[in-house]
């Protein structure tokens, strides 16, 4: 049985920054993933252009049962630091948004940076781990072409979105053999299946603020054949998909709107005065009423304009993990160092990435996270 000074599992993000750490310092590595190519989730994030890192990643942008988990990763290699990686590898980047960035040409960049960085590690693909053992000091890991040996073990298996890209549970399985908690998991950043709207209005897409609980979102909303989606609907299922208000006109009291048309100017049918601010379809699927506006009474306009500025969803159901982008829940941060990510249960245990109860916001605050926990992880062990 071949024994190396570390054995990491899972190929991803996490897992080869974590590696290039450990092979920068000649320690012995070994990278098992159950897939046949290395980062299949960074190949197609951002639409394939990998949104790599957002400037304004804080633990205010990322979600689970202890967001402030994240602070000390996000210290030590912080989105500057990661900004300062891809122009370290030549990789040219463009600015879509304020601080948040993308490969000019392409996620394989990133990629072939991460390899070139864990080239001193061997890599097994198409390797399943079957289970995590401890014998003294030492980990023997079980997998489908053998079993091998290591002082320390990094687990980075990610979630399980995505499952066409070959994923597995298994992280979270050896997590929970060593005493760890693992937090119920449910899928993110996805669309939400909904009866609410009729399948005509997809296609449609119009900027509007949902709000969840106390929180509140503003993006652009996309309607589909089978509900909505869009950024802003992606974004809110961080909190809960089944229970949202949306307001399509966030920009516009349109109570105090059809009150001044009523008043001015009587003979214009409700439906008419809506369609100047929203899409004619969505403005007839909100409010059909065909009737001038002078004969309704303000209680009526108020129904009305509760229905734009106010619309409340109570069956949305996230479409689930074969197009969802992220998992919440994982294993819980309660017994994990932040500082190393280390166990608090098991010496030489180590966790990184989506695998843990962390979940980042839209806009490559996921990445970043597998990037700051597999370099923090990959430094500690």
């Amino acid at each position: 049985m071949k024994t190396f000074d570390t054995i990491i599992i899972g190929a991803g993000a996490a897992g080869l920054m974590a590696a290039a750490q450990l092979t920068m310092r000649k320690k012995s590595v070994l990278i098992l993933d159950m897939g046949d190519a290395p980062a299949r989730k960074v190949a197609i994030s951002g639409g394939g252009n990998c949104n790599f890192t957002n400037l304004r990643a804080d633990y205010t942008h990322y979600f689970g049962k202890n967001q402030r988990f994240v602070i000390s990763a996000l210290n030590q290699f912080s989105p500057k630091d990661m900004l300062d990686w891809v122009k370290k590898h030549n990789i040219k980047y463009i600015e879509k948004e304020p601080g948040r960035y993308f490969c000019k040409n392409g996620a394989n960049e990133i990629i072939n940076a991460l390899l070139q960085d864990a080239k001193g590690a061997t890599i097994k693909y198409n390797t399943n781990v079957i289970g995590v053992d401890k014998d003294g000091d030492k980990f023997i890991i079980k997998t489908n072409s053998g079993d091998f040996a290591s002082g320390s073990v990094i687990v980075a298996t990610g979630g399980v979105s995505y499952p066409h890209l070959g994923v597995s549970d298994i992280g979270q399985q050896i997590a929970k053999k060593f005493g760890h908690k693992i937090e119920p998991i449910r899928p993110a950043l996805c669309a939400i299946k909904t009866n609410e709207f009729n399948t005509e209005l997809a296609g449609i897409s119009l900027p509007v603020e949902i709000t969840v609980d106390k929180n509140k979102i503003a993006d652009d909303l996309l309607f589909t054949h089978f509900g909505i989606g869009g950024p802003a609907v992606y974004r809110a299922t961080l909190l809960n998909s089944k229970e949202m208000t949306i307001n399509f006109a966030p920009d516009i009291d349109v109570f105090e709107l059809l009150k001044s048309v009523k008043q001015k100017n009587g003979k214009k049918s409700v439906a008419g005065v809506i369609t100047t601010i929203l899409p004619n379809k969505l403005a007839h699927f909100l409010c059909n009423d065909a009737r001038n506006i002078a004969d309704l009474r303000d209680s009526e306009l108020k129904q009305i304009a509760n229905t734009i500025n106010h619309f409340e969803i109570n069956d949305g159901i996230a479409i689930g993990f074969q197009s969802a982008e992220v998992m919440m829940g994982g294993i819980s941060t309660d017994k994990i160092s932040s500082k190393t990510m280390e166990s608090k249960l098991c010496p030489g245990l180590f966790f990184a990435g989506e695998v843990i109860d962390i979940t980042g916001d839209l806009g490559g605050f996921n990445l970043q996270w597998a990037f700051a926990s597999g370099f923090v992880a990959g430094k500690n062990t």
